[in-house]
């Protein structure tokens, strides 16, 4: 055997090697059936929850550093349909004095995030202005302009019914930054065939200045 038959033979065993140790990513390790967020009682389950976006950052390669999962607000609004709409967020930093904040946001493949917007805060504080960095996944940025909603992005039955005021969809990409286009719009997304997981950016957030346009949605995130 020559010298580069021998290099070529050893070449492929290493390459054997090292794809024996690669990880197949599924998608089906980010697929849960609803009733699997829910006690025997029909309660919500918040640990099961957070168990789905565990997996999904680790399926994205995404830094599960520790505490992340105490840190972690999961709700599904009271629906009982947590698969199709709800949200998981993780807070950096929300300074009320210099106006500036920072959270992630993780979405479930087929998430809906549901409709809302920002008012004014109490004692002077402004309305959120925000805009959204996808890190993974794709998430459809749903706001204000021409209906362009493409058929794969299904709003459930526990939101308004099946509908939303506002249509016009950026589906972001890994890369992607999207801006709300002015203060007080409407806005919502949408997790894609692998979920998203999302960096926000605002000027400040305050959850008793947050309106759903779904009103029982809106009671359950107030807490009435």
């Amino acid at each position: 055997m020559s010298s580069l038959q021998v290099i070529a033979s050893l070449s492929l065993v290493a390459l054997v090697m090292l794809g024996g140790c690669t990880e197949t990513k599924s998608a089906s390790m980010i697929q849960f059936d609803n009733s699997y967020y829910y006690g025997p009682d029909g309660k919500f389950q918040e640990d099961k929850a957070k168990d789905a976006y565990i997996a999904l950052m680790k399926y994205h390669g995404y830094p599960v550093y520790p505490g992340i999962r105490e840190k972690l607000w999961v709700s599904d609004y009271n629906t009982g349909q947590f698969s199709k709409l709800g949200l998981g967020a993780v807070g950096m930093v929300n300074n009320e004095k210099d106006l500036y904040m920072l959270q992630d946001l993780y979405l479930m493949p087929g998430q809906m995030l549901p409709e809302h917007w920002h008012l004014d805060g109490e004692k002077g504080k402004p309305a959120k202005l925000e805009g959204w960095f996808v890190r993974h996944g794709l998430s459809h940025v749903v706001g204000e302009g021409e209906n362009n909603l493409p058929k794969e992005v299904v709003i459930p039955k526990c939101h308004c019914n099946g509908t939303a005021t506002v249509m016009h969809d950026v589906a972001a990409t890994p890369g992607m930054f999207v801006p709300l286009n002015k203060v007080y719009a409407h806005h919502w997304q949408f997790g894609g065939p692998e979920g998203a997981i999302i960096t926000e950016v605002a000027n400040l957030h305050t959850n008793s200045a947050v309106r759903h346009q779904d009103t029982a949605l809106n009671k359950a995130f107030l807490g009435e």
